[in-house]
């Protein structure tokens, strides 16, 4: 038989399994177990909130590699490219790599049928055996209970935070969501929560489990000046760590905060210095991103980030009223159907003067007009235009270097953005223009 294509091998897996998303983990350790996949690396690390995860699985995973450790990451969803899912040590993994893994997947599954999901998890999973790391961080990619990621017993659970999202799966309620957080804790093994305020049933399942548990807030917590911002928590033995006066960083310091808190417990070398570098130095595509490009003869201005739920939407605006552009905002937006859209938009009418609105490239989107009728109901500016490019270019069309472009939503949106920016920037170099 040919040789299947990375591009063939994720069409066939999108029809492999009746449902798209199909929560369980019986079929994922099935297969698991028939392949002969234990544990991925002797130290594994689970990351799974509402919010939060892609940076602190970032910010780990660099504060691991400082210090000479061999790393993966598995996240998810990919922005252009699938590769982006799987990392070792700070590299993508091939089209090759993971052609071979799909492979090996699908030859050992026999007549169990998997999800999309369940079956890119088990490939990484079996490319972190084969890379023989040190430490695995694991994004969970819906909840955790039930998230094929939870197959592997994590030695350390991270919980970001916990808010109302994905309600057909997760329950309407912080204390559903968070049950199903809490799946991913082990017994006696540590668990932490950078969530300020954590349902009870969270805290149920820490005293079931006899986790050791650390709570922001008390445990650990991050005070935010206007020039730097301040870390303290606790070792496993109880002893006081501090660092002060760290500069500020582009992504959400509460996930850093999270992130040294899990560093702190593995008893590995505490440089300061080093410390605060490898923070600064951590980046996410399309989680506050900020990019410049020429546009007509000017210099543009464009913020990219993913948030799509109201508490990242809140924290979005959170970080924008910190710091205003010397002209107006000018936001380009879409949504997915199933997403709270006045809960998104509410927290940002007040940052942004005006609106583009757009269908996403996907069937699961909402309407642009509906877009459109909402935030005119709120009494905001709005345009409705026929896809997000359209939306992106008619903002650019009236910004001025003085002003910022806000493309948010959903990775949709940021996806359509970046590949339009790699489209532009193939285009200049071509034509031998230079920003």
């Amino acid at each position: 038989m040919t040789q299947r294509t990375l591009g063939e091998w994720l069409a066939y897996l999108e029809q492999l399994h009746p449902s798209a998303i199909d929560m369980g983990l019986e079929r994922s350790q099935q297969v698991a177990a028939r392949l002969g996949l234990g544990k991925p690396a002797p130290r594994v690390i689970t990351v799974t909130g509402t919010n939060g995860k892609g940076s602190t699985c970032a910010f780990v995973a660099a504060l691991l590699q400082a210090q000479g450790l061999k790393v993966g990451v598995y996240s998810s969803p990919h922005l252009l490219r699938y590769n982006e899912r799987v990392q070792l040590n700070g590299v993508e993994a091939t089209d090759e790599q993971l052609c071979e893994a799909f492979a090996a997947l699908d030859a050992g599954r026999g007549e169990i049928s998997l999800t999309y999901f369940e079956m890119g998890t088990l490939v990484a999973f079996w490319l972190f055996e084969r890379a023989q790391l040190d430490v695995v961080v694991l994004e969970v990619g819906l909840g955790g209970r039930l998230d094929t990621v939870n197959v592997v017993d994590a030695d350390l659970a991270l919980v970001t935070s916990i808010g109302v999202d994905h309600t057909d799966y997760l329950g309407d309620t912080r204390e559903s969501v968070a049950y199903e957080k809490a799946g991913i804790f082990r017994q006696g093994k540590p668990a932490l929560c950078g969530d300020l305020d954590p349902p009870q049933t969270l805290l149920d399942k820490v005293r079931e489990l006899d986790c050791a548990f650390f709570l922001r807030g008390r445990d650990f917590s991050l005070e935010l000046q206007k020039a730097h911002w301040s870390w303290r928590g606790h070792d496993a033995r109880g002893q006081l760590v501090e660092l002060r006066e760290l500069p500020l960083l582009n992504l959400p310091m509460e996930n850093a905060a999270l992130a040294l808190q899990a560093y702190l417990l593995l008893d590995l070398p505490w440089n300061s210095q080093q410390i605060a570098d490898t923070l600064q130095r951590t980046r996410v595509v399309g989680r506050l991103d900020h990019r410049s490009f020429e546009w007509q003869g000017k210099r543009l201005n464009l913020l990219l980030d993913v948030g799509h739920n109201p508490h990242a939407a809140g924290y979005l605006a959170h970080r924008l009223s910190a710091r205003s552009p010397t002209g107006r905002r000018l936001a380009v937006f879409g949504l997915l159907s199933d997403k709270d859209l006045e809960g998104v938009v509410a927290p940002l009418l007040g940052c942004v003067q005006a609106w583009a609105v757009a269908p996403l490239d996907t069937p699961r989107t909402r309407p642009a007009a509906e877009l459109q009728v909402a935030l005119q109901n709120l009494g905001a500016p709005v345009t409705s235009h026929a896809s997000v490019i359209a939306a992106l270019e008619a903002q650019c069309a009236v910004a001025t270097a003085e002003d910022e472009i806000l493309l948010f939503g959903s990775f949709y949106c940021v996806a359509e953005a970046l590949e339009w920016l790699a489209r532009r920037s193939t285009e200049e170099a071509a034509h031998g223009i230079t920003g």
